[in-house]
This record gives structure tokens, sequence and C-alpha cells, in this order.
């Protein structure tokens, strides 16, 4: 499976220029023949709290939403974003998978919310989301969830192989997000794809270093710390499926002790 992450600006408010974005870098990867493309955590709106109320769309009429749809199906690719959720009167933090025929097969609501009342704006997810695409099991984080290892670990048992993780990942934590997102890698023995933004916003700057860690750790994609890009790289199954053999991990955990 051939995926690209594209790592971003946002435009703050403005969901037409991020989806004008979002549809220059699907024809982008489609281009160097990329079965899908992940983009960053809320890169619809931005991380504009404060308009968030006026700004986020219900998936039944929102035009992110829509827009990607179709955009996957013109260009025969699959999509994953993370964009802004209303539903009734609650604001979800989501990501979003669509294949290449268009059609929503995941929505993942953010669970692990960065403060206990989600910033004043978003209501936490209860549900862990995994799928299958092209013979991988894809689960779904986002930003925060990262540094929780019994949720990545969940879904490794549940058995994902890949574990994509949009983000907004600030400048004062980058050597967090580096040294995470490798040990979720080698912990799950899975990839790891983490999507980041760059750009100031809201009083935020963000810190880059997208990347794609193979199941030992190492980088096979790694983006500048402030630069717009487009990264495309091979995941193999067959890696996964020889580290797990060599090391099986997951038979060895003592479950009878914790």
């Amino acid at each position: 499976m051939r995926v690209a992450i594209s790592q971003k600006k946002c435009v703050p408010g403005s969901v037409n220029d991020n989806i004008q974005d979002y549809l220059d870098n699907v024809k982008k990867a489609k281009s160097q023949n990329a079965d899908l493309i992940v983009f960053p955590e809320l890169s619809d709106t931005g991380y504009d709290l404060e308009n968030m109320s006026s700004i986020a769309s219900s998936y039944e009429n929102g035009l992110p939403l829509n827009q990607l749809k179709q955009a996957a199906s013109a260009n025969e690719i699959a999509v994953i974003a993370g964009i802004t959720e209303k539903s009734a009167s609650h604001i979800y933090n989501s990501t979003v998978a669509i294949d290449k025929r268009g059609a929503v097969i995941a929505n993942y609501r953010k669970i692990h919310l960065y403060t206990p009342n989600g910033e004043g704006v978003f209501t936490p997810g209860n549900e862990p989301v995994l799928f299958d695409f092209m013979g991988f099991r894809i689960g779904l984080l986002i930003c925060y969830d990262l540094r929780f290892p019994e949720f990545a670990r969940y879904l490794a048992k549940k058995g994902a192989t890949v574990l994509i993780v949009p983000t907004a990942w600030p400048f004062p934590r980058v050597e967090h997000w580096n040294i995470l997102t490798k040990a979720r890698a080698i912990e799950n023995q899975c990839y790891v794809v983490g999507v980041n933004r760059v750009g100031t916003e809201c009083g935020f700057t963000f810190c880059g270093n997208s990347r794609i860690a193979d199941p030992h750790g190492v980088l096979v994609a790694s983006a500048s710390e402030d630069q717009e890009e487009l990264l495309v790289a091979d995941l193999d199954q067959s890696k996964i499926d020889f580290i797990r053999k060599r090391q099986p991990i997951f038979s060895h955990i003592r479950e009878d002790l914790f």
C-alpha cells in the first residue's frame, strides 16, 4: 500500500481555502500512485476554537466531507482527514476515512481530549475505531491519543497493523512527538503514520516532522519541521508479519499478572 502524507498549513476558520488545499493534494498524491492520502487534525477549520460552533459542519450536509468524498471518487484514492464534526448539539474532533469509491468507511471521534472540558468546545468520543483497507488493519488515533500506550496496544491487540495519527502537535513538545511515534511502532510491531501541521495559528506553532515509522521504529518517510510537504512511502505487510513472527511479543504478555 502506497501512502501519501500531507504536511500542511491551515487557514483558521476558512473552510473553503482548506478544502481547496485538500483537492490540490489529493491530485498530487494520485499523480504519485498513492493508494491513500492522510491529512492532519482539524485540517478543515484549523484550531479556530472561538468560532468553532459556527464553522463546524454536520456530516449530512457538510462541505468538507462531501468535497473529500467527491475527490476520493474522482481520483480513485482513499482519503483520511482530521475534520470537525457537528452532530446535534455536540462538536467532535474527528477523523474520517473514505475509500476509493468515495464512501465513508470509518469515523473516529477523538477519545482523549487535551483538556477535561475539550477546550470548552469538543465532546469526547467513546469508541475505538479499526477498519480494513488493502490487506491492512488500520487503527485511528488523533494527536493527544498518542500519549496513551494502552490505547495503541488495545488497537494492536485487536489486529491493527497500521496506526494512523492526524495531529496538530506544537513545537514545545517536538521531541515527545519524535519519540512517541517511534515508540508506538516498536511496542506494537506496526507502522505508525503521523501527519502533523506547520505554521502558526491561534497561538500555536506546529512542529511538522510528519513521518511514517516502520515496525522497527525506522522512519521510511520524514518531513521537515516548518515546510508544507507531500511525502509518499510504501507499507509492506510482509515486514509486519516477519517481525511479529520473529519476536511474538503479543503471546508473551503476562496477562495473568496485569
